[in-house]
């Protein structure tokens, strides 16, 4: 993995700064019915995430139409499985925080909830659709983009491929299922990606499990034609074909996979502030720029969110993939309605909207993040408010 510095930071968001500018131009023009495109093959259908100008980010127009092809797709007996691609240079970019942003600054929390509702709903049917179905990373895979992948069956990561969960630095935590996926990584892993957001590439996705998958840019459209020619619902058919045009990777000696014993030793501390003096401490001891990076990563994240962060991904641990979203849909409410810290707004506010990269936040210091105001994140809603509801005595999750 390519070392992060200090000033990369202020331009780590300069791909997902599109949106905001997509907010302004295009928007009111863009056209509802074509954010996901439908290619049908002989046996097979592929989604295709089509926002390219705004990096395929999800709105709930988007998440709620996903939803109605996976299902229409699984009851189609003449489907036998399923894939997904975006247009453009990204995957998907995750959620449409600038939309969200607007939301709120107007006061419309309900469509904040419905965005996460119809999103975190389509990512649990993901996980449990019974058919398999094939994800196609090529570009930007962060946040919500990897949450409506890696829940499924097969992910396929290539040479311009990068994984992130960079909410930490725009005041939120990693969602979408993150808190799931992240937490059955080997190690502490997880805790690293949650709270530094460091940015992973399509080979340390193979090392680490996140893809099943490996092949060469060039080869994507040989795989996406191999695809459709297929007639079957079998996932070892599905995977052969995978097979035959993946390539062996190994990840760079500068790559945080090189360095899992440092990571395990510092990020599977009890604390952040335990994080954050043992990583100074093994700086002090070696000369590693990672080290220094890492902690400058982590400085630059919002206090709250990190402490919030990692306890969501300790739960995760011990929790079922639905217990995951259910949750972390109650952590993203907490998150949009401000009643404890505004970062959110803060975050996006800094990094995409206002783009100071100078976000205040509230509160300033981990020593100032009291225990009462992350346990408030992980309550339950008020008796008002409704829980998020997934079907889970009709679709048991797999993983």
């Amino acid at each position: 993995m390519q070392r992060l510095k200090i000033s990369n930071i202020s331009r780590y968001f300069n791909d997902l700064r599109a949106l905001s500018q997509h907010r302004t131009s295009s928007s009111l023009t863009d056209d509802l019915c074509n954010q996901v495109l439908v290619e049908g093959k002989a046996n097979s259908r592929m989604a295709i995430l089509n926002r390219p100008s705004a990096l395929n980010a999800l709105n709930t127009n988007m998440g709620a139409k996903l939803n109605k092809l996976f299902k229409a797709w699984e009851n189609d007996p003449n489907i036998g499985f399923v894939s997904m691609k975006g247009s453009g240079r990204a995957f998907c970019a995750g959620g449409d925080i600038v939309s969200l942003y607007h939301f709120m600054n107007q006061g419309k929390l309900e469509e904040c909830k419905g965005f996460f509702r119809t999103l975190y709903s389509f990512i649990y049917l993901l996980g449990t659709h019974l058919k398999p179905n094939v994800a196609i990373l090529n570009g930007l895979t962060m946040g919500g983009g990897a949450g409506v992948s890696i829940p499924g069956t097969f992910r396929v990561a290539c040479g311009k491929t990068v994984f992130a969960t960079p909410e930490t630095l725009i005041g939120f935590h990693p969602d979408a299922g993150a808190s799931f996926y992240l937490s059955h990584l080997p190690g502490h892993l997880g805790e690293f990606l949650a709270l530094t957001g460091a940015k992973l590439n399509g080979a340390e996705m193979m090392a680490c499990g996140l893809a099943t998958h490996y092949s060469v840019s060039e080869k994507l459209p040989l795989i996406e034609e191999e695809l459709g020619k297929l007639v079957t619902d079998d996932p070892s058919v599905i995977e052969a074909c995978l097979e035959k045009y993946s390539d062996l990777v190994y990840p760079d000696m500068n790559s945080v996979i090189h360095r899992i014993d440092i990571v395990d030793k510092c990020f599977g501390l009890d604390t952040v502030e335990e994080i954050i003096d043992s990583l100074e401490s093994e700086a002090s001891l070696i000369n590693d720029p990672w080290c220094g990076s890492t902690l400058r990563l982590l400085k630059e994240a919002s206090p709250l969110s990190l402490k919030v962060s990692l306890r969501s991904i300790r739960e995760g641990r011990f929790q079922t993939f639905d217990e995951c979203l259910v949750r972390e849909y109650r952590m993203s409410l907490q998150g949009v309605s401000r009643l404890i810290s505004g970062d959110f707004y803060e975050g996006v506010r800094a990094r995409m909207v206002d783009r100071d990269i100078a976000p205040k936040w509230s509160p300033p210091s981990l020593e100032q993040v009291s225990e009462d105001m992350v346990d408030h994140y992980f309550s339950p809603l008020s008796e008002s408010e409704l829980d998020l509801e997934l079907p889970t005595k009709l679709r048991e999750a797999f993983n």
